[in-house]
């Protein structure tokens, strides 16, 4: 897909654009109107295409539940392995579009690997996630910042605590879920793990905070969140943090949500999600 249009959908997803100017511009580069709204199936997210790992899988089991974050009670997913008593925990962080069925998915892909996945809705405070995704999105913007990290700090405490955790505990985020794992990570001394995809990085003063091991995933076309890694990178090495950093050529940001054709990257999903689990299992284990 040409890379024109890609980077227009990022404009419009990140709320620069709003949607008639968006259509308007990709009409212009699509060649008409129709051929604009022919291409909206693949750039918008289809949740129904995801589910690599089915709901009623008979190896898991699964949960919503509530939790006490700093705003009140928030809505969570969780998925576990049926078999056994104890387990290493994994937060599992959302995008920009709320704990949608692609997140719930993602968690039991992490459950199937032997961990304790949560994932909290970090839209629980006005209302929850909305089907809508454009609403999501909206609404996100509307969050507290710092209000919205302690609930996913009270969340990993949550986890690390709870009767059923080993204690130990990482975070997993994509997106802007990539840039609060960062947080979480800076903010939360008790995590052992972090695994931002394509996350804003912190302020380098907050970096020497960080106690947890990082795996960070890049995407080579990532203009925009690529512009802040030299600087993390240096502040990472100067406060002698633990950390691998792999860059995927030719993949765009949101490589791995399998949920969105024009963004997904095959290969770069594959790869990444192969050493995720298995620094998770390094590291948590």
């Amino acid at each position: 897909m040409d890379q024109k249009i890609v980077d227009l959908y990022e404009d419009y997803t990140l709320k620069k654009l709003d949607r008639r100017e968006f259509l308007k511009e990709l009409a212009v580069i699509a060649g008409s109107t129709a051929a604009a709204y022919a291409l909206l199936p693949l750039l918008e997210k289809s949740d129904a295409d995801a589910g690599m790992v089915p709901e009623n899988d008979s190896r898991l089991f699964t949960e919503d539940i509530r939790y006490q974050g700093a705003t009140g009670e928030v809505r969570a997913y969780t998925a576990r392995p049926k078999s056994g008593t104890k387990f290493p925990c994994v937060l599992v962080i959302h995008e920009n579009r709320g704990l949608n069925p692609h997140i719930e998915d993602v968690s039991r892909r992490i459950a199937l690997e032997g961990f304790s996945a949560m994932a909290p809705d970090a839209l629980s405070p006005i209302g929850g996630t909305p089907e809508d995704q454009d609403e999501a999105r909206s609404l996100i913007k509307k969050l507290d910042r710092q209000s919205t990290l302690n609930n996913f700090v009270a969340a990993a405490k949550y986890l690390k605590t709870n009767p059923m955790s080993t204690g130990k505990v990482g975070v997993v985020g994509f997106c802007w879920g990539g840039a609060m794992a960062n947080q979480v990570a800076v903010n939360f001394s008790g995590l052992t793990a972090a695994v931002p995809y394509y996350g804003r990085q912190p302020a380098s003063e907050d970096v020497p905070k960080i106690r947890a091991s990082l795996l960070l995933h890049y995407a080579g076309l990532d203009e925009r969140i690529n512009k802040g890694i030299t600087e993390f990178e240096a502040a990472l090495k100067a406060a002698s943090v633990d950390y691998k950093m792999y860059l995927y050529e030719g993949a765009k940001h949101a490589f791995n949500n399998d949920t969105n054709a024009a963004r997904y990257h095959e290969d770069a999903a594959k790869l990444s999600w192969k050493r995720t689990i298995a620094f998770f299992k390094e590291k948590l284990h």
